[in-house]
């Protein structure tokens, strides 16, 4: 009989489940997905229905086990590990019903909250403290805006919970908050790995209404154990946050590594074991667990500019040609610059006044220009934030979408100018989530993780060195 563990990544957009084995590999045919889409009908809103996230898990985890029982006795499950996204808030009330949907790190209906706590709290000092900016993604200017446009329903609040500890309830009865995912919600001081009372005062809100924060697992037990007895008494580890399962699944865990996720957003992140380590403003320093720091920023403007420029521009090319004629393209020769601000940015300058723009029209200009264009400005904001890092030498693996293109990874190489390497389990969070739960039970984990790797065109590095440090004059100009 082989030991095998399941694993959980709950997104914004889709949820995954599988089966790994002690080493870390995903075993062929226990993989399911399914996609959902946020509630974004009011300006600002993007929550998301614990139902609808009910339902997407139900079927993946149906498949899985599925696939499972197709073993028969030949695999047992000895842990659960979850990923789930980060920064996302919902109210339950003491009958363990919501109260509230999930408002997730997306929702800027507290914008005017979070600019309202920047003028009478200092910011330097809160990031310094807890890792992160005053900003709408964030716990503090969320129950802010509840506070303020639903006091009925902040006031029947009887525990506040993230996705994670949503999960585990389901799961197990109860929940307890990682260190991961208690880190990500800006209440949180990840030095002291204590609540920031200061701040609990100024929301309004006591420990009591917070789960106990604790990396230890908890029996399935309840309707799961029902559904599928494999699985009853089965310990499922708190969920941590996807970036840093990311981290953990693509096997940017040691010194001189750093893990980029290119999909519909962007993030850089870097594993520290130095808990002390300040990170400069407009980035973040979450947590992984007690022993590990997860450093790095995120961008709200990537993948989705991408798709943007293919439906809006109708770029006539796809696939294989769309691709080819894309890596014939090595350097900037568009004369476009681009602000990458469709939609209100986040890391370095969390500036979320800041709109798009396209400099450098002519009558030769194309929509291929365009997307390239738009493309290698995503990439400038993703080297903006590795340098501001400070880590030396670094290399990076990569997972998302990008992975699909050649000509993207060789690109992001030539921006970097450094080797980048391609995730061999394109799947990172999901993997990570399981490697989080093996660590934990002692297995024997396979730590290579980087597949072909992408060398840096020396030539089209210094070209794209000097264009960057055009753009980035560019946003000075514009927008001081």
């Amino acid at each position: 009989m082989s030991d095998v563990v399941l694993a959980l990544d709950v997104g914004t957009s889709s949820s995954r489940t599988a089966l790994f084995s002690l080493r870390g590999d995903r075993i062929v045919g226990t993989f399911a997905q399914r996609s959902y889409t946020l509630d974004a009908s009011m300006p600002g809103q993007a929550e998301l229905r614990p139902s609808t996230l009910k339902n997407a898990i139900s079927e993946c985890l149906e498949e899985t086990m599925a696939a499972l029982r197709k073993e028969g006795a030949r695999m047992r499950v000895v842990a659960c590990g979850a990923s789930t996204f980060w920064h996302s808030l919902l109210g339950l009330d003491a009958r363990e019903i919501t109260a509230t949907e999930f408002l997730t790190w997306a929702d800027s209906r507290c914008e005017a909250d979070a600019v309202d706590l920047r003028k009478r709290l200092n910011e330097g000092k809160i990031h310094r403290r807890t890792g992160c900016m005053l900003r709408a993604s964030f716990w503090p200017a969320k129950l802010k805006w509840i506070a303020r446009e639903q006091p009925t329903t902040f006031d029947h609040v009887s525990v506040w919970v993230g996705p994670g500890e949503w999960l585990q309830r389901w799961f197990c009865g109860t929940s307890h908050m990682s260190l991961s995912m208690v880190s990500a919600t800006g209440l949180w001081n990840p030095t002291t790995l204590k609540w920031d009372d200061a701040l609990l005062a100024e929301c309004e809100i006591s420990e009591s209404k917070l789960d106990p924060v604790s990396d230890e697992p908890l029996p399935i037990s309840g309707q799961i154990a029902a559904t599928y007895p494999e699985l009853r008494e089965v310990p499922f580890f708190p969920a941590i946050g996807d970036g840093a399962a990311g981290n953990l699944g693509c096997g940017a865990t040691q010194t001189g590594l750093a893990a980029i996720n290119v999909g519909t957003s962007a993030a850089v992140r870097v594993v520290q074991s130095d808990p002390n380590k300040v990170v400069p403003f407009g980035l973040f320093r979450y947590r992984i667990d007690a022993q590990r720091t997860l450093a790095g920023g995120a961008v709200s403007n990537a993948g989705n500019l991408r798709a943007w420029c293919l439906r809006e521009l109708k770029i006539p090319l796809t696939g294989e040609a769309l691709e080819s004629e894309l890596a014939a393209r090595k350097t900037p020769k568009h004369g476009l610059r681009v602000l990458p601000f469709w939609v209100a940015e986040r890391a370095p300058t969390w500036r979320a006044d800041l709109t798009g723009a396209i400099l450098g029209f002519q009558a030769g200009t194309t929509a291929l220009d365009i997307l390239q264009a738009t493309t290698e400005a995503v990439y400038y904001r993703i080297a903006r934030i590795a340098n501001m890092l400070g880590e030396s030498h670094l290399r990076f693996i990569v997972a998302g979408g990008i992975q699909h293109s050649t000509s993207a990874m060789q690109r992001l190489a030539n921006i970097l100018d450094s080797p980048v390497f391609a995730a061999n389990e394109p799947e990172a969070s999901l993997r990570g989530a399981a490697v989080f739960a093996l660590e934990k039970v002692s297995a024997n984990i396979s730590g290579d993780n980087a597949g072909k790797v992408f060398e840096p065109d020396p030539e089209a590095a210094e070209v794209y060195r000097e264009e960057r440090r055009r753009h980035e004059e560019l946003e000075r100009t514009l927008y001081p």
